[in-house]
């Protein structure tokens, strides 16, 4: 089959082709990316984007966590920005702007360092701002766009404009975004307080995800929403579905709501364990589990 490629002239990043996604999910399986592309900077990103043909699929990835990609590929552009769109500074004593591939943690950790508070709880979360801004990811009680103030959106067409927090429709593990819109940088305003001890918080709250979460084995974080009033976590393991396993693909054995890839896995193995979670919650519980992984790609 014909891949559509893109041209390389006057891009400053680097353009691969056929790059295999699993080099770049935290779950360590996926096929090929026709395109896959490192910008140098923003500017560079909006570049790419404003060449591509209008009907050619466009995704983003940050650091391939909550993402599973089938193990056909992808067909079109992927765009890489974990530590590449990696700018951050103070807007003013309470904001700070990140581009999209600065990890959660780094934000947090730059927070704490300016004296602000409320975004400790972004050090829990395995991915980038990218990814925390579209889905709006959470962790240890906190949610991203809580302490959203506005952020910066790039089109198809490469252009960059200024989208305030109350523009979007948000609700647990999800932000209505606009057509042919992806997140470029995110203002986050956080308090200052000088009195609380920011940077043992974050230890704190990394050292209880570490004792709680399968975090040595590759996985791509909770592969489930909660269901409102009760925990996807629970409802597996009261299911018995802990240790359940497909081919290479295990349900943590540690955190019910984690699936590790046990070193063999193919992203079949991964899809198709999810299926058998949901089936049997569903048979033993009457409750449809919903992922908070994101599905992409062809199957082989």
């Amino acid at each position: 089959m014909m891949v559509a490629q893109v041209n390389t002239t006057g891009l400053r990043g680097e353009l691969r082709f056929d790059e295999p996604m699993s080099k770049h999910t935290s779950w360590r399986v996926g096929g090929p990316a026709d395109n896959y592309y490192l910008p140098q900077d923003l500017d560079d990103a909006t570049n790419f984007l404003a060449r591509l043909p209008d009907d050619m699929p466009v995704y983003w990835i940050g650091l391939g966590s909550n993402l599973l990609v089938r193990d056909g590929g992808i067909r079109g552009a992927v765009i890489a920005t974990g530590g590449l769109l990696n700018k951050m500074n103070m807007i003013d004593e309470n904001t700070l702007r990140s581009e999209a591939g600065v990890s959660s943690a780094r934000v947090a950790r730059f927070s704490v360092e300016h004296d602000l508070t409320g975004g400790e709880f972004l050090a829990g979360i395995p991915g980038t701002i990218g990814g925390a801004l579209a889905m709006n990811a959470g962790a240890f009680g906190g949610e991203t766009w809580n302490v959203v103030y506005a952020v910066d959106v790039i089109t198809k067409k490469g252009n960059i404009k200024q989208r305030m927090a109350s523009e979007f429709e948000v609700g647990y593990r999800r932000v209505k975004t606009f057509d042919n819109e992806w997140f470029a940088a995110g203002y986050f305003r956080l308090e200052n307080n000088k009195s609380i001890d920011g940077k043992a918080l974050i230890k704190k709250l990394l050292k209880k995800r570490g004792e709680s979460q399968p975090t040595q084995l590759p996985n791509a974080g909770s592969v489930f929403k909660n269901p409102e009033g009760d925990h996807s976590a629970r409802l597996i393991e009261v299911s018995g579905l802990k240790g359940t396993s497909v081919g290479g693909a295990s349900v943590s054995e540690l955190h019910a709501n984690f699936i590790i890839n046990n070193g063999n896995a193919m992203a079949a193995d991964i899809e198709n364990l999810i299926y058998e979670v949901q089936l049997q919650v569903k048979k033993q519980h009457a409750i449809t589990l919903e992922p908070e992984v994101r599905i992409i790609g062809e199957a082989r």
